[in-house]
């Protein structure tokens, strides 16, 4: 796997596996990683083993954080229209999407145990791009665990882009987590939900400033994106995205690239990856990344967040409330409320 860095090192101080946020004038130095690979498809068990090596290769790398791709841990579909037309689906749609949910997982369950002892066992904040299996449904999902090996909780994507909706479910507002952690508080949006400035708001209001983008997006225009957040939001950005070859995909007939399979040879580059970390300054730390598999890492000093919002701070100093504000419905919205299990809850409280 290859290794990249940061040229220039921001800080060549000592790096903190735990930091006292308040304790110190002199603001930390925290080493983040995002994983550029691809996934095992139709293969979960496979692919947590590779999660594994290469969380094993970033931290022995120095890695504090480590953030994987968009739906590592499940498989992006790319290419793939399960068989629907508007009007229409194929026996050999539902037979795809039936392997599919197979390979996702259940949240909680044995996997995400397993991510959790894979991140204590690193001493590692974790980020994974995971497809969510909720009875039928599936989302597309963001796990987080901190380094003691605890699972934080999660984020589902609330939009998800085009023909994704026929396979992903929409998130609600219970999940867009900004947790606080030794080395600053983290956050997640997934792909093009981070094209929707009011989800973005919602984050910035909670004060996130390690700010993960696991994608699927490897085109050029999506660094804009990645530096408009960063400066945006004076927080740091990490985008993960795979870097996948036909090959990693099962072959035809079995697995077909819509529209341009017959184009395609088992190297042909299918996401080209891009993987990238800014600072709040709008400094491209490392990558991004186009060769290959790849950690791309850098050293993030945390006192960069500070020096961004002097400038800009779009939820405080540079915030008009009383012209342009944002109410956001953080509860969990459910298809069925049973009232038997409501009463059961109050009357147990009394």
């Amino acid at each position: 796997m290859a290794l990249v860095t940061a040229e220039p090192i921001i800080n060549e101080g000592p790096l903190f596996a735990e930091v006292d946020m308040a304790s110190d004038f002199n603001a930390p130095t925290v080493r983040a990683t995002v994983v550029q690979a691809s996934t095992i498809f139709y293969d979960t068990p496979a692919t947590l083993d590779k999660a594994e090596r290469l969380l094993g290769e970033a931290a022995g790398h120095g890695s504090q954080l480590v953030v994987f791709p968009e739906a590592f841990v499940g498989g992006y579909p790319r290419g793939s229209d399960f068989g629907v037309s508007i009007g229409n689906r194929t026996a050999k749609g539902r037979e795809e999407f039936r392997k599919y949910h197979s390979a996702a997982i259940d949240v909680p369950g044995p996997e995400v145990d397993r991510l959790a002892t894979m991140a204590g066992k690193y001493k590692v904040h974790l980020v994974m791009g995971v497809i969510e299996r909720d009875g039928y449904t599936l989302y597309c999902s963001v796990l987080f665990f901190d380094s003691q090996g605890h699972y934080l909780g999660k984020h589902r994507k609330i939009m998800p882009t085009a023909l994704e909706r026929i396979i992903w479910g929409f998130g609600d507002g219970s999940t867009i987590p900004v947790f606080e952690t030794p080395i600053g508080k983290i956050g997640a949006a997934i792909c093009w939900e981070n094209r929707m400035p009011l989800l973005r708001t919602a984050m910035y209001a909670k004060g996130v400033e390690i700010y993960c983008a696991p994608t699927a997006d490897a085109r050029d225009v999506w660094q804009a994106s990645m530096t408009h957040i960063a400066l945006e939001g004076g927080c740091f950005v990490l985008s993960a995205n795979q870097f996948c070859r036909r090959r990693d995909y099962p072959p035809p007939p079995e697995y077909v690239f819509a529209g341009t399979e017959e184009d395609l040879t088992p190297d042909s580059v299918v996401c080209a990856g891009g993987s990238v970390i800014i600072s709040p300054s709008g400094a491209v730390l490392a990558g991004p990344n186009y060769d290959g598999e790849a950690l791309i890492s850098a050293d993030l000093d945390l006192g960069e967040i500070a020096r961004a919002k002097f400038d800009f701070d779009v939820v405080g100093h540079y915030s008009r409330p009383e012209v342009l504000s944002l109410t956001v419905k953080d509860h969990p919205t459910n298809a069925v409320t049973f009232t038997s299990t409501s009463k059961k809850i109050e009357d147990n409280t009394k």
